[in-house]
């Protein structure tokens, strides 16, 4: 989405792009998100509220977050990083720059739709979240006070409401939070195609290739492709998703990124089980989304290698978890998804053009979950920056200095 979106706009602002994907857009990280796009993804993983659940979470036990002990031993001072972001004055921040970059991003996303030919995915009734106990939690009571901080309109539901909005429920949820402020899909990876087909109808580029290495020049970059050639571009926009850290290690650059990787599943809506928008129960730590392939279960995150062998214990405690919510059916994938969400320390992406000696050269990546939600509104940032007009929104807080200026 990332990448296919800051193609388009960079098309539209004049430039002639080539987009250079080693598979299809839209079936890697793209393809297995819960299609939700919300003005309630503010509030990060690290938020002040970590620390008060954290002996849970190092259990190692919870459904909503799983670790690899060799991964995160091996990536200290990003964990120490991460850990730091959960500061208030940290929080306060993040949450900011992440309410402007999703609010510039969904107006972008509903011409986008228009536009490509896609606006029939569009719902546009908002999605929910799902609390078990009728006592307010601290995630709830954080989440609500961000966003009220940041205008997010949400209805407080209780458990009448739940079932007017979502009949199908059964009544394991006492309380509920409808986000007003929220658009969904019913298939991200056809929308991000779809996005791509747009860019092809309007003259670019598409080579469906890997990009193995970038080597500097007078004149800009030499990008070099795994079949062995290469292409010569004045500005490169590196927007690999989780595959950025090793191939900027290439040209020197140790980018502090890690992976919360996630599972999905679909499944059939057995005794019309059906829902009407995506929904997120916070003790089960799932996502459960209507999508054109049936109830997509997407899980938490599960901190370890891009390349580790997959674990489907997150996945499997999710669905059980769901089957007291819902009549879900049989699974109808034949193995699990399994995707990579890019999260930096700060939980915040790296957006603009990387510091001397490489100009030129510019990023865009490292937005944990919300890459799907914000991929418009960081192509619109980030096209203005490289046409050296006045941004939108507040640059500096994603600019790739933060990390990457020593």
């Amino acid at each position: 989405m990332v990448g296919t979106a800051c193609a388009l706009e960079l098309q539209r602002c004049g430039f002639a792009v080539t987009l250079v994907d080693p598979r299809q857009p839209g079936s890697a990280t793209s393809h297995g998100n819960a299609g939700v796009m919300t003005r309630s993804s503010i509030v990060p993983l690290n938020n002040p509220g970590l620390w008060r659940a954290l002996p849970a979470l190092l259990s190692n036990r919870s459904v909503g977050l799983r670790y690899r002990p060799g991964y995160l031993a091996r990536n200290l001072g990003w964990a120490v990083g991460f850990a730091r972001s959960t500061s208030e004055r940290r929080f306060r921040l993040t949450v900011r720059a992440l309410d402007q970059l999703i609010g510039l991003s969904l107006p972008e996303h509903r011409r986008l739709l228009q536009e490509s030919g896609q606006l029939h995915r569009l719902r546009s009734d908002g999605w929910i979240f799902l609390y078990r106990q009728n006592a307010q939690t601290e995630a709830m009571r954080l989440q609500l006070a961000a966003f009220a901080a940041c205008g997010v309109r949400v209805a407080e539901l209780d458990r009448v409401a739940i079932s007017q909005l979502e009949p199908a429920l059964r009544p394991v949820f006492a309380r509920g939070l409808h986000v007003l402020d929220a658009l969904s899909v019913d298939n991200p990876a056809e929308v991000v195609r779809g996005y791509a087909a747009l860019f092809g109808q309007r003259g670019g580029r598409l080579l469906q290739c890997g990009a193995r290495g970038l080597q500097p020049g007078a004149d800009g970059w030499t990008v070099r492709l795994d079949d062995g050639s290469a292409l010569q571009a004045s500005q490169v926009v590196v927007a690999l998703g989780p595959w950025s850290k090793d191939f900027l290690r290439g040209i020197g650059l140790a980018v502090p990124l890690a992976f919360e990787r996630g599972y999905h599943m679909h499944y059939a809506a057995d005794a019309g089980a059906a829902l009407t928008r995506p929904l997120y129960d916070a003790q089960g730590g799932y996502v459960l989304s209507p999508m054109q392939q049936g109830l997509r279960l997407s899980t938490g995150v599960e901190l370890a290698a891009l390349d580790a062998p997959p674990n489907h214990a997150q996945l499997d405690l999710a669905e059980q978890a769901a089957r007291q919510a819902i009549a879900l059916g049989p699974r109808l994938d034949p193995q699990p998804w399994l995707g990579a969400r890019p999260t930096l320390p700060d939980s915040r992406p790296m957006i603009g053009e990387l510091p001397a000696p490489r100009r030129g050269l510019w990023a865009a990546f490292g937005h944990q979950h919300i890459g799907f939600s914000t991929g418009p509104g960081t192509a619109r940032l980030l096209a203005t920056l490289v046409c050296e007009q006045a941004p939108a929104i507040d640059a500096a807080a994603f600019a790739p200095a933060r990390f990457l200026g020593r």
